[in-house]
């Protein structure tokens, strides 16, 4: 197997602690009495996520992709991209969760990172992360097919995000 996608496989796995992560997070924040918001928008968040990697994997296996300058570059993203996804979930501790929960006595994160960059997940994770699994596998079509197909849902999740914390103090 290849460089490029012995890295997609480890990043992804990696990938795979998080949704752990989130699940864990997800089933106390339940038994709290939480609720959830954008429910429809969360499951075509997460199979447009997985589906991102799938394709990046399939245009890289096909093509046999080498690791080249772009995959270099995607690498660095991913990097970034991963890095701010472990401080955020640092950050949010047991709140974090791939989907919008709002706790009975939920509490808004105004830390630095929190105070500068408004949802911080989406632009220093989430963006970074695909547009370097994209460019780590020269997954063209995927970036230009499928990666304005998730910025869309993702705007929906911040209008959904906003509007479920507007009664938070």
């Amino acid at each position: 197997m290849n460089k490029v996608l012995i890295i997609l496989i480890a990043f992804f796995t990696v990938r795979i602690i998080s949704l752990a992560i989130s699940l864990a997070n997800e089933k106390r924040l339940k038994a709290e009495g939480a609720t959830q918001f954008g429910k429809l928008n969360s499951f075509f968040l997460s199979v447009t996520h997985f589906l991102f990697y799938v394709c990046c994997f399939y245009e890289a296996y096909t093509q046999k992709t080498t690791f080249n300058r772009y995959s270099e570059y995607g690498l660095c993203l991913m990097i970034f991209g991963y890095a701010m996804l472990f401080y955020i979930i640092y950050q949010l501790r047991e709140i974090w969760t791939v989907k919008i929960y709002i706790a009975p006595n939920h509490k808004i994160v105004r830390s630095f990172l929190f105070r500068t960059i408004r949802h911080p997940n989406y632009f220093l994770n989430i963006i970074p992360e695909l547009v370097g699994v994209g460019l780590l596998c020269n997954a063209w079509k995927t970036l230009t097919y499928l990666f304005p197909v998730y910025l869309i849902l993702l705007v929906i999740r911040i209008v959904q995000e906003e509007e479920a914390m507007k009664n938070i103090k």
